[in-house]
């Protein structure tokens, strides 16, 4: 089948001039930087919320901080596994705002909110009940295990929160508006810093009060956020209780979503469990590198959000030249977006580490991890864009299947590793070029055969 979006020949009247071809790029620039640009500003934010709590428990101390690591893997993990009630929830709404079916673009938002709260209180008890042996499968210290418990089960109590800020960012992006989610998510960085500061700092509460902190901070956002789904509801008429039926298919659309997502934070976790057993210095130097490296995705991530929400769109309106002209550039913005965080972190290597933490061991690891990531920038950039094309065309199982073939290609270097006996910086740099450098490669190369092709490429709603 030929590119839908392939250009005309030279001889045909309807070719492209070399003005009107620039035309055309510039309106999908900004088509792509319209939602690109909040939604980078939102996407940041939110790791705003990790990184203060990092940089300030690491003024309480080391072991505190490789606490914060343990139990902050955990938690990234089950709102990592849920990301797909933001991104199916995105790609869904946008399909049907593309069609012209506002009305039902909205109601799919509703079940999706529904889904996040039921999910979040399932993950509640699951972490109050079970999270004292989860935490102790990683085999830390007693010192450790404690911080970790503390700040857990703490946290736990927003992660319904999180999870309905997630489904209601979703729809909002899907409507193409990513200003929204912006304002909200900055609101709530900007409340939990010095919230963070009184309960840790103030009231010595210590790695309990970062975790309190936190939770309100996120509870104030879903509170926000769901009033804005609720006036957009009654406005068109859409009907807020939930349907069991509606809400149990939204959940089954979203499974090759969650087996993708679980490869992923599989991946991660075994970086953690190598980390961990690698020593407190080093797990502490693996905490703060994923923090920076969350940040850094998220980033990246904006690119991928436009190319979810326009994919949807435009697929939705039948218009596959437009979903292959964003593809393109979105290729060109994430390989471009990936140099540029790239040499912005080689600067950082040499800062970052002195203003997260005053032990020298812990910094000196810190920066090793970080040349790898520098190394990985332009990779991911190149990979979270088409991951976000694929999810906005729906493209769920591919990215299910793939995502475990990348998975069971990786994980054998994270366990040579693990066995390898290396110890001290190199060895921590070894994990990261493991689960995070071949991992990204894995995931270039399944990714850009993909979009290659046209079977992905599903028209109307």
């Amino acid at each position: 089948m030929p590119d839908p979006a392939s250009p005309a020949s030279p001889d045909s009247p309807d070719a492209p001039t070399p003005g009107s071809a620039r035309r055309a790029r510039r309106t999908v620039d900004r088509d792509i930087l319209r939602l690109a640009v909040p939604s980078l500003g939102a996407l940041i934010a939110e790791p705003l919320f990790l990184m203060a709590d990092s940089a300030f428990i690491a003024r309480v101390g080391t072991v505190s901080l490789a606490g914060l690591g343990l139990a902050s893997a955990i938690l990234t993990t089950v709102i990592g596994l849920s990301v797909f009630l933001a991104y199916s929830t995105t790609a869904s709404v946008a399909r049907a705002f593309g069609a012209g079916r506002r009305r039902e673009a909205i109601a799919r938002g509703v079940d999706a909110c529904w889904l996040a709260l039921m999910i979040g209180i399932g993950a509640v008890v699951v972490l109050l009940l079970g999270g004292d042996a989860i935490l102790s499968l990683f085999g830390p210290s007693p010192e450790v295990l404690a911080e970790a418990t503390t700040y857990l089960h703490l946290s736990a109590l927003g992660v319904p929160a999180m999870l309905a800020v997630q489904s209601a960012t979703g729809l909002i992006r899907g409507l193409q508006d990513a200003r929204l989610p912006l304002v909200v998510a900055v609101s709530g960085a900007v409340v939990n810093i010095p919230l963070n500061w009184v309960l840790i700092f103030g009231l010595d509460l210590g790695i309990a009060g970062s975790a309190l902190g936190t939770s309100i901070a996120q509870w104030g956002m879903a509170i926000v956020l769901l009033a804005i789904v609720v006036r957009a509801a009654r406005r068109h008429q859409v009907p807020l209780r939930p349907h069991p039926g509606q809400v149990a298919s939204a959940g089954r659309e979203s499974v090759p979503m969650f087996v993708r997502t679980v490869s992923l934070r599989v991946v991660l976790l075994a970086g953690t469990l190598v980390a961990t057993q690698l020593g407190a210095v080093q797990l502490a130097a693996h905490q703060i590198a994923l923090t920076v490296f969350t940040l850094l995705s998220l980033a990246l991530d904006a690119l991928a959000i436009a190319g979810q929400a326009l994919t949807g769109r435009f697929l939705g309106a039948d218009d596959a030249a437009s979903v292959r002209a964003v593809t393109r550039r979105l290729m060109v913005w994430g390989v471009g977006g990936g140099v540029v965080t790239g040499v912005l972190l080689l600067a950082a290597s040499y800062v970052i580490p002195g203003l997260f933490t005053p032990d020298v061991a812990v910094q000196e690891n810190l920066r090793a991890a970080l040349w790898v990531l520098m190394i990985a920038q332009p990779v991911a950039g190149y990979v979270f864009v088409l991951d976000g094309v694929l999810m906005g065309a729906g493209d769920a199982p591919y990215l299910a299947k793939v995502g475990i073939i990348n998975a069971l290609v990786t994980l054998p270097f994270a366990v040579l590793v693990y066995y390898s006996g290396w110890a001290g910086p190199w060895a921590l740099a070894a994990l990261w070029v493991a689960c995070t450098l071949i991992f990204l490669i894995a995931r270039a190369v399944s990714l850009g055969v993909r979009v290659r092709g046209d079977a992905w490429m599903r028209l109307g709603t």
